[in-house]
């Protein structure tokens, strides 16, 4: 008499562990508990109301004079960057360095400034695109500038966006510091491509793009120059990433043409996180090489873009791996329809 075997059926995954080919960090895509795009519309949103009146960026003559002031056609400021009234990072004279015991210690020498835009209720999501457009003028125009400052070997560039994402002000604004050490996530970024130039002789972040390119799953939106997608490793859900479609390390050397394109893309990618997930709070920054006069050719600049679709808890912080409850197929798919 035979024995029946009966075949165990394996189970469905709970969760996929996707490799960062920069950073070599792994993370978790939550697939067992995985959320449906659109739930995230119904989430609520803690919005800070101000009064116009009350608000610092719709009274600039109560701030710092003005670093440079874009202005429309009938004269009225589009774009305004002023210093910082409390500043992270203060000019001084000298770097002081120092020890004390096994520590270094170093003065917080450089700049900080403040990037606003002139509508106190519309966000970048919300702006028309040569208004947009100035917004990346800016940009490049006080990088330029500061690149050349004394002490300046890195300048970021950010923007927050409600007060989950740490906006302390409701008007719309980024900001721009610049310091004399680059940012351990920048450097993390910078090590992962260089190894992968060493190792395979190309960069990393296109062999990524052209991946993406031609699988089309992750894709959000291109034009000409750039591409909107959701990274394969998204440490968040809804993560969004912009590139240049061609290898460029150095984010301050882009030229005017590339520019409105760049507008165009941000706008865009804005534009569908705004709508598709009610205008969540988010931080967006710019990743590009230093600026230390060392040659970063294997880098590939981009621009990242995090909604804040979750909260870091105890795994997260204490083991370093991030959990996201949305397949990044899924969220580019959910994107790609918001019109």
């Amino acid at each position: 008499m035979g024995i029946e075997i009966k075949e165990k059926k394996l189970k469905k995954p709970t969760s996929e562990l996707r490799f960062d080919l920069v950073s070599k960090n792994w993370i978790v895509i939550a697939t067992g508990r995985a959320k449906r795009p659109e739930e995230f519309i119904k989430q609520e949103r803690i919005k800070v109301t101000v009064e116009k009146k009350d608000c610092p960026f719709c009274n600039l003559a109560t701030q710092e004079k003005p670093v440079l002031e874009y202005k429309n056609e009938a004269g009225q400021n589009e774009v305004t960057i002023i210093p910082n009234k409390y500043p992270a990072f203060a000019q001084t004279g000298l770097l002081n360095e120092r020890a004390e015991g096994p520590y270094s210690i170093m003065d917080g020498v450089g700049f900080h400034e403040v990037v606003v835009t002139s509508d106190h209720n519309k966000s970048l999501a919300e702006l028309p695109l040569s208004q947009v457009r100035r917004v990346i003028d800016a940009y490049q125009e006080r990088y330029l500038e500061l690149a050349n400052e004394k002490f300046v070997n890195y300048i970021s560039i950010f923007h927050n966006h409600g007060q989950e994402a740490g906006a302390s002000i409701a008007h719309p604004h980024s900001q721009i510091i610049a310091i004399p050490v680059i940012d351990p996530d920048l450097q993390g970024s910078l090590n992962g491509s260089r190894l992968f130039f060493e190792t395979r002789g190309e960069c990393v972040h296109c062999k990524m793009m052209e991946w993406d390119r031609e699988d089309k799953q992750r894709i959000i939106y291109e034009n000409k120059e750039f591409v909107v997608l959701c990274p394969f490793a998204s440490r968040a859900s809804f993560e969004v990433r912009i590139y240049p479609k061609e290898h460029h390390s150095y984010f301050e050397r882009i030229k005017d043409m590339e520019k409105d394109q760049l507008a165009d893309a941000l706008q865009v990618a804005m534009s569908k996180i705004f709508k598709g997930l009610n205008d969540p709070a988010y931080n967006f920054f710019l990743h590009t090489a230093p600026a230390d006069g060392k040659d970063y050719g294997h880098y590939h600049w981009h621009f990242e873009i995090l909604p804040k679709t979750s909260i870091l808890a105890g795994f997260e912080l204490g083991a370093g791996i991030e959990i996201s409850t949305v397949q990044p197929e899924a969220a580019a798919e959910y994107l790609r329809g918001i019109k």
